[in-house]
């Protein structure tokens, strides 16, 4: 019996090694993607990984979730998850600027937006104001003055099953001027093309928040409403035991996305089910799903006159026109109806594709691609693999600066090895 269970363990640790993919940690300068359309070279990078170079080692970067460029383009941030810290360096020459803890007591509470009343708690805590919180995606706000960051969960909350928060950073001074609730589980966030709302979608229960951010006061912006996609999630997991919150989680909203109008709010479903939920925002109200891509749907961005996505585990870019979606909307009825749409257009990239950016005059889309630990590129004129090049492992997070000569990726980390890393891409069109 003993030696049966000894061979189990042995296959079962050997099966799970060979799905694992391998460690990469390309060399700056020598890795590169040279194409008779664009080449991309690996310039440098920030890491924190064992055995990396002490010239590019930086301690706070723990497990980069996401990249995001000031507006201005003179500073970006990083999101470190695991470490609970954003990141700010200066882009012309690397510098750490500023590192903004995600730590919060009693001493904070001034900086608390009022409660909306829109997202009760599951359980009674005694202090539900002490808490780390672990920083996922960003966004931007009057025009690049505020930061928002909304947190994974609250460390206290290890199942992810109670409201969690979000930060807004004033970017002038890298500090923490508000703190807003949040439902569970919150990871996209979105601002709207005027500026004057925002939009977090809440993996962890079929939820999208609304909040209106007008005017200059942070102390005046609020929630306006709390959606529900199809069904709300009941959440009754163990509070000591910790379950795989990231799986099981309904639709796992994520890709997060206003129409160039402001009309329509448009949210990927990376969950059983999928599509694309759609919130129609002039008469704030969820409508139904949008179907027809490929399942497993991750992100979400416009460019041009189309509207593009990222499927994660069988790796591919998908676009259609954003006037087919548009045109697909009268199709809902007042029951959440689905409309399925059949004229997508593919592109194969290597698995694991994350997330997307798209070159300023949209020529090209830049994949993250998790799973096989590659940068792909895009010809969007023919919808093509132009080629692929290495990224340390495992890229997830993805920005381009706006004038798209430089392209940075974040590596998150996992237990058995690979992330911690912040790479910097150089990009030449020929």
């Amino acid at each position: 019996m003993k030696k049966t269970l000894l061979f189990l363990f042995l296959f079962l640790t050997a099966a799970a090694a060979a799905q694992q993919p391998p460690v990469v940690h390309p060399k700056p300068g020598e890795t590169r993607l040279d194409a008779p359309s664009i080449t991309v070279t690996f310039l440098t990078r920030k890491q924190n990984y064992p055995g990396g170079p002490a010239a590019t080692q930086d301690v706070d970067v723990l497990s980069p979730k996401s990249v995001n460029i000031h507006p201005a383009g003179y500073k970006y941030y990083v999101n470190s998850l695991e470490g609970m810290r954003t990141v700010a360096f200066d882009f012309a020459t690397g510098r750490k600027l500023k590192v903004i803890h995600h730590a919060f007591d009693s001493t904070h509470l001034a900086l608390w937006a009022p409660a909306s009343g829109l997202f009760p708690f599951n359980y009674t805590y005694k202090d539900p104001w002490t808490f780390s919180g672990k920083p996922v995606e960003s966004t931007f706000s009057h025009n690049g003055r505020y930061l928002w960051v909304p947190y994974y969960r609250r460390s206290y909350d290890i199942n992810a099953q109670d409201p969690s928060a979000m930060a807004v950073i004033d970017t002038q001074r890298d500090t923490i001027v508000r703190i807003f609730e949040t439902g569970p589980l919150p990871k996209m966030i979105a601002t709207s093309p005027d500026g004057n709302r925002i939009a977090v979608t809440h993996w962890g229960d079929n939820t999208v928040g609304l909040l209106d951010i007008s005017g200059n006061d942070p102390t005046r912006w609020h929630y306006v409403s709390c959606h529900i996609v199809d069904y709300k999630l009941k959440l009754n997991y163990s509070r000591t035991v910790s379950v795989n919150r990231d799986a099981g989680s309904g639709y796992c909203l994520r890709g997060t996305l206003f129409t160039p109008d402001g009309r329509y709010l448009l949210v990927g479903c990376m969950g059983a089910g999928g599509g694309i939920a759609v919130i129609d925002l002039q008469n704030d109200r969820y409508l139904g799903r949008i179907l027809g891509m490929m399942s497993n749907l991750r992100h979400l961005i416009l460019s041009g006159e189309y509207l593009y996505l990222s499927i994660n585990n069988k790796g591919y870019v998908q676009r259609i026109p954003l006037s087919r979606i548009l045109e697909s909307i009268d199709g809902f009825d007042e029951k959440h109806a689905t409309v399925t749409l059949t004229d997508w257009e593919s592109c194969k990239v290597p698995a694991g594709a994350r997330t997307i950016v798209a070159s300023p005059d949209g020529r090209f889309i830049f994949a993250a691609c998790n799973f096989s630990s590659k940068i792909a590129v895009v010809d969007t004129r023919t919808m093509t693999l132009v080629g692929t090049l290495d990224a340390d492992s495992y890229p997830v997070g993805l920005d381009l600066s706006q004038d798209g000569k430089y392209l940075l990726s974040t590596s998150q980390a996992r237990p058995s090895g690979g992330g911690n890393a912040v790479d910097i891409f150089e990009i030449r069109y020929k």
